[in-house]
């Protein structure tokens, strides 16, 4: 009975438009079926036939998601749909039945493909997600079907080549075998022995540790086909039998302790690899053998020479040529969709990935493939040939793209150069060992930049391994070190998607938040924040909603309106106080504001118990709201000076405004001179003297979207979007052609502002550099804080102008000279670590670091003086000696060291060593060894072997080495550096 009636109903839904048929399809052949065909295909499919609505790819970099690295999956942008977060007046919410095709990068984090890409023929780090969601709307059984009419009624896929996967079940979990699931499928005449069940590894979804989840189902194809029964292979990692469609049915949620929750709305999430696909569609056993890489494969041919792509694998692939084509091919692929998004190779996060993806890159061009320099950024026209109608954002960024890569290329390059040759030395001396030292391979990640994988996949060409253990706990340590230290994540205020739900099934409003904006500038030039009053809807506290909350206790509190600004848009929440109008002598001090769905939640401490319908008056703290709005108009000012002085290729990656300071990331063509940072201070200084409006109103999002020089982000703005325009009113902007936001300051912002610029008084950057390279890092301050900023600088100035004269005329002693090297490298600590403007800043440490190099040059000559005076009366002692070995009392291990070159000088075919042992029990030792005994003898081995026996540390070349220890046999140690010699010797 249940399967007939799901029978029919399917039915049903196949009978919807049954004279429908995709515009760009016609009979099946695999030439036909190219990359642009097939993804258009899908979308006209989903659009045309079943109502949904085409969404433009999101950026690979995640909007507002810091557990992400990059978008891995079609989903992620509508992450705050399935957790109920979404703004309720933007369109996600609006959103039922979608579709797309996303770009997706999985390297680094959990889902990281890049170690595996090139050893197969199917691994990729950049690929695109086909997927069509339905949110509330339909479920598994219109899914299912929607995606049986695709793949075998017009993309023509044979039914007896199709495998379906269900959810099994898991008696742990409580959780029954998702036979709906089962029965929709063998609805559609598929056989009950290619529907097969599987367990919570293969076939549930989960979003993270906690989150809507739910059961899968997979569609697998068999490659091979010929009527055999490969259910056997299925999930069993058989490059014969791969999945291609993945439906997710999310009814769950995950909740913080593991157990599973039904979610208030179902929802579907699908996604299927395009690369994937086609090689079905084009009847391939490679992703590499579809269009979507051919032609990059015959450039990557016809540029280096080698001989023509084979696709093959392992030992067939002799000298790893084929693995270089497919890793270039795809780290290109990967490089151009990145930059494009404005992810640029740095040093953290996203961009580190990146770092190593282009490195890799460029390895492989250029000491497998042997391609010339400048090879890797050529091929970026051809990945925009191939993927620019898709992704438009390639065919604008295309010149940017090419020079971010040719500039990363040529700085690896060199790197790379002199890291081959630290391994070949190091392989060497190795002997018969097969594990790399660890030292070593951390030293060439750390001081060259090359990738821990790079460096692994290079030992594995030689047969030699890494200690990988070893190596990951010291990636884990520098990374522990290098993190920030971040702030508690006050979890408890955010809102769950089941108290969201229950707000919005009761009927609960969001939050009024125009109080944040209602206050005005007051004749005496003084800013009015009038008092809010309001009510109290609900408290939210230990991941739940309630009635009331007893005294001192620690809870969210939900009202019906209020004028605290929750932290978006880059600027920090407001903070204050709430009184209840029954007993104004008890203040609830609200610590933050954050917002979910619309309903803005104040983070208080409840003083005394608060408990729904009390009526209580909003107090915002005035200095930090005020302080914020400095900061954030100003902000704004230097987005547009920022544009005007640089160009208008500059484009803002972010930014953060809090009361002390603001904080604005941009991308720029090349890195911002001195002289640049000026007139941008320049220029907001003249808009500051004008004491201009700063107009504001709330426009329809769509009246934007034409306006030349309208400064937005790559967000969801609400249908109703707040613009900020300085100088120029509103209408001027919005007027048809209208040129105004050309040569004014004008934002979607909706962040809280100042009426005139004058109350920004004053502002400096105190901070500007390319922490990624593209991105300039900026930050300023305003008002008391800037001009404390210029004083600082010209009392440092002041301080390098006294010390300047002072190393000018130099240390008479080594002493004095070592004193004012000292005096020269605290200077330059201070200077670096005060808020200053950053042009002076630069000023002043260019001067002390050519001040550091005189004081040194002054160490250097007192230290040759010094040691010039011991040299005569060791060559007294040991003239014509092939081996010198001696103590001598001195100072610092350099001047060991320089009276060993002068004697080496002086006794040009004697090998020298000398120590010194010091007051504290510790030796320096210096040696030196004629070009004539290289062969036979080396200063590194010589010192290492004296330094060993005092238990100490050495280092230095064949020619010159220098260590330290310590001993209480001093004689001992000289006998055995003597015995050493002559063994070598």
């Amino acid at each position: 009975m249940a399967a007939a009636a799901v029978k029919g109903s399917v039915r049903s839904v196949l009978r919807v438009s049954p004279g429908w048929c995709c515009g760009s399809c016609g009979a099946r052949s695999t030439a036909s079926f190219t990359a642009a065909r097939v993804r258009q295909t899908f979308l006209q499919f989903f659009q045309e036939r079943h109502g949904h609505q085409v969404v433009p790819s999101a950026p690979v970099r995640p909007r507002g998601d810091p557990s992400l690295h990059f978008v891995n999956a079609g989903m992620n942008q509508f992450k705050p749909i399935f957790l109920g977060t979404a703004d309720p007046r933007s369109e996600l919410t609006r959103y039922r039945r979608v579709v797309n095709s996303q770009k997706c990068v999985r390297a680094g984090g959990k889902h990281n493909d890049l170690e595996d890409v090139g050893r197969d023929v199917y691994h990729h780090t950049f690929f695109e997600m086909l997927g069509n969601w339905s949110f509330g709307d339909y479920f598994k059984e219109e899914a299912c079907s929607m995606a049986w009419e695709l793949l075998t009624q017009i993309y023509e896929i044979p039914k007896d080549r199709l495998y379906v996967t269900y959810f099994g079940g898991d008696a742990k979990l409580g959780l029954n075998a998702d036979e709906e699931c089962k029965e929709i499928w063998l609805s559609l005449g598929i056989p009950h022995h290619h529907v097969l069940p599987f367990q919570l590894k293969d076939n549930f979804w989960e979003m993270g540790d906690s989150g809507p989840c739910g059961p899968c189902t997979e569609i697998h194809y068999d490659h091979v086909g010929g009527g055999r029964n490969v259910a056997a292979l299925v999930n069993q990692g058989s490059p014969d039998v791969v999945e291609i469609w993945n439906l997710v049915f999310m009814q769950f949620n995950r909740e913080a302790d593991g157990s599973l929750r039904q979610l208030p709305q179902h929802h579907v999430d699908t996604g299927m690899g395009l690369e994937r696909l086609l090689t079905v569609l084009q009847s391939k056993r490679s992703n590499y053998d579809t269009d979507l890489f051919i032609p990059l494969l015959d450039a990557i041919h016809k540029g280096c020479g080698k001989p023509r792509y084979q696709g093959v694998v392992g030992e067939a692939d002799a000298g790893g040529v084929d693995m270089a084509y497919r890793v270039v091919a795809d780290h290109v692929r990967a490089l151009s969709v990145c930059i494009a998004d404005g992810v640029y190779p740095g040093m953290s996060g996203a961009e580190l990935v990146l770092r190593q993806i282009l490195r890799r890159a460029v390895r492989f061009c250029s000491e497998v493939l042997q391609a010339p320099p400048g090879f890797l950024a050529s091929l970026v026209p051809v990945v925009v040939e191939i993927l620019g109608d898709a992704y438009p954002d390639l065919k604008r960024e295309m010149d940017r793209v090419m020079s971010v890569i040719s500039e990363n290329e040529n700085a690896f390059l060199s790197s790379l150069l002199r890291g081959s040759r630290i391994i070949t030395r190091t392989l060497q001396q190795m002997d018969q060992s097969k594990i790399f030292p660890v030292e070593v391979a951390w030293g060439l990640y750390r001081n060259l930049g090359f990738p821990l994988d790079l460096i692994g996949l290079m030992l594995e060409e030689k047969g030699v391994q890494l200690d990988v253990a070893a190596l990951d706990q010291l990636a884990q340590e520098d990374a522990e070190r290098k993190a920030p230290k971040r702030q508690e994540a006050n979890s408890g205020m955010q809102l769950d998607v089941h108290s969201l739900a229950k707000l919005q099934q009761d009927g609960v409003p969001v939050t009024d938040d125009s109080p944040v904006y209602a206050y005005e500038l007051g004749p005496d030039g003084k800013y009015v924040f009038s008092p809010c009053q309001a009510t109290v809807l609900a408290l939210y506290k230990d991941g739940s909603l309630q009635k009331e909350v007893g005294g001192g206790q620690s809870c969210g509190v939900l009202l019906d309106r209020t004028c605290f600004y929750a932290g978006k848009g880059g600027q920090a929440s407001d903070q204050g106080y709430m009184v209840h109008l029954e007993q104004q002598d008890v203040l609830f001090p609200v610590a933050s504001v954050q917002v979910s769905g619309g309903y803005v939640i104040h983070d208080v401490i409840a003083s005394e118990s608060l408990k729904a319908g009390d009526q209580v008056q909003l107090f915002v703290d005035e200095a930090q709201r005020l302080a914020c709005m400095v900061n954030h108009t100003a902000t704004h000012l230097l987005n547009f000076a920022l544009r005007q002085v640089l160009g208008d290729g500059v484009e803002q990656r972010g930014s953060q405004v809090t009361a002390e300071q603001l904080r604005f990331d941009v991308s720029t063509k090349t890195p911002v001179k001195t002289e640049q940072l000026q007139e941008i201070e320049d220029v907001i200084q003249e808009i500051i003297k004008r004491n201009e409006l700063v107009y504001t109103a709330e426009v329809p999002i769509q009246m934007t979207t034409g306006v030349q020089g309208l400064r937005k982000l790559d967000d969801v703005y609400p249908d109703l979007a707040r613009l900020v325009s300085v100088g120029t009113p509103v209408e001027r902007v919005l007027a048809p052609e209208s040129q105004a936001a050309m040569c004014a300051s004008v934002e979607l912002c909706c962040g809280t502002h100042l009426q005139r610029t004058g109350a920004i008084k004053d502002l400096t950057i105190i901070s500007e550099r390319q922490l990624v390279k593209g991105i300039s890092h900026i930050i300023a301050v305003t008002g008391e804080q800037a001009r404390q900023a210029r004083e600082a600088g010209q009392a440092l100035a002041k301080e390098v102008d006294s010390l300047s004269v002072r190393v000018k005329q130099g240390g008479a002693t080594l002493v004095g000279a070592q004193r004012l090297s000292r005096e020269v490298g605290l200077l330059i600590d201070t200077v670096e670590n005060t808020a200053m403007p950053q042009g002076l800043k630069r000023e002043l440490h260019a001067t002390l670091k050519a001040l550091q190099r005189v004081a040194n040059s002054a160490i250097r000559k007192q230290e040759t003086k010094l040691a010039a005076e011991k040299v005569p009366d060791l060559l007294a002692k040991h003239s014509n000696q092939p081996v010198i070995i001696d103590t001598i009392p001195v100072e610092s291990p350099s001047i060991l060291m320089k009276v060993v070159n002068q004697l080496s000088d002086k006794v040009p075919g004697a090998s020298v060593m000398l120590l010194s042992p010091q007051a504290s029990g510790q030796v320096f030792c210096a040696c030196q060894v004629p070009k004539s005994s290289l062969t036979v003898f080396s200063a590194a081995d010589w010192a290492l072997a004296v330094c060993t026996l005092m238990g100490g540390k050495s280092g230095g070349s064949e020619v010159v080495a220098r260590g330290s220890g310590s001993t209480s046999d001093l004689q001992l140690v000289l006998n055995a550096a003597l015995e050493y010699a002559k063994n070598k010797l």
